[in-house]
């Protein structure tokens, strides 16, 4: 642990963090300088800009008080409280999980599947921080967006996103699965929602023991909510709607043939940018 009473330079104090970091962050660096500028209230380009500047006493403490729960293993994103999903600064706490560059594969499909000229109706269902249905919103503003999640804690969250962004073409429902949408017919239903099996050992890396558990496993398969998504949006789609699901990068396969078997029509995988499966839609029977 550093010494306080030693006043460190911003470079001083970035090389003592990022080495602390080495052994449990794949980026230790990247993570040692966001945390800097958190403390700092500053761009990340700023201790580049003034190396030799010292921290205050306080700053000092701060900054490594974040560093030491980050070599704990606690998430960059619940440190600072926010993390960037399709250029949105959206707020993020342990009640939400933290919103992934390979989501954004569903806002792409989501924005090409309708056109921009058709007055649509979008669920985000699992809405968690509220990403998806957000940057949707951004996009669309004459849609109509529905988010909905199953805790309170993670709705208010969105809730709270969608406020500060001044997004008000989303509409927020508390409830499982398509519950909340027994009163309106959709064009498209949208979800990133548990798809971990409950043995997965990748739920011991990472971020992922830091984050809502319910948000990832699904059950013993981990196909068992994507199952039941499919099931209830036949019930809830406009002729011609559409289902996005995101899901693990070995379950491809399993939710196309299970979107085929309950009557969806063309069906499509699309890959993530490892060039992995991890999203598959399909269309609901035409008029």
């Amino acid at each position: 642990m550093p010494d306080y009473a030693h006043t460190l330079t911003l470079a001083e104090a970035l090389t003592s963090a990022a080495q602390r970091l080495s052994p449990i962050s794949s980026s230790p660096q990247l993570d040692a300088e966001v945390l800097l500028a958190q403390v700092l209230a500053q761009p990340r380009s700023h201790a580049h800009a003034w190396p030799d500047k010292p921290l205050t006493s306080a700053q000092q403490q701060r900054y490594f008080e974040l560093i030491a729960r980050r070599a704990r293993g606690e998430p960059v994103a619940y440190l600072l409280g926010r993390r960037e999903f399709w250029s949105l600064d959206l707020t993020v706490t342990p009640d939400t999980l933290i919103p992934r560059p390979d989501t954004e594969l569903l806002v792409e499909q989501a924005l090409r599947l309708i056109s921009s000229t058709h007055p649509a109706t979008v669920a985000d269902i699992g809405t968690g921080s509220g990403a998806i249905a957000l940057a949707i919103a951004g996009e669309r503003p004459h849609w109509r967006l529905l988010a909905s999640d199953i805790s309170p804690a993670a709705l208010a969250v969105a809730r709270s996103n969608a406020a500060r962004l001044r997004l008000h073409n989303v509409e927020f429902r508390l409830g499982n699965g398509c519950a909340p949408y027994a009163d309106v017919k959709l064009d498209m239903v949208i979800s990133n929602p548990p798809y971990v099996r409950a043995d997965d050992p990748h739920l011991k890396e990472g971020d992922l023991p830091y984050e809502p558990h319910g948000a990832l496993v699904a059950g013993p398969r981990g196909l068992e909510i994507l199952e039941t998504l499919a099931e209830q949006a036949r019930r809830h789609l406009n002729p011609g709607g559409w289902l996005l699901l995101e899901h693990g990068y070995d379950q491809g396969p399993a939710v196309a043939a299970l979107l085929t078997e309950l009557g969806y029509h063309h069906v499509v995988t699309q890959l993530d940018m490892e060039q992995r499966d991890r999203a598959t839609m399909a269309q609901w029977k035409t008029a």
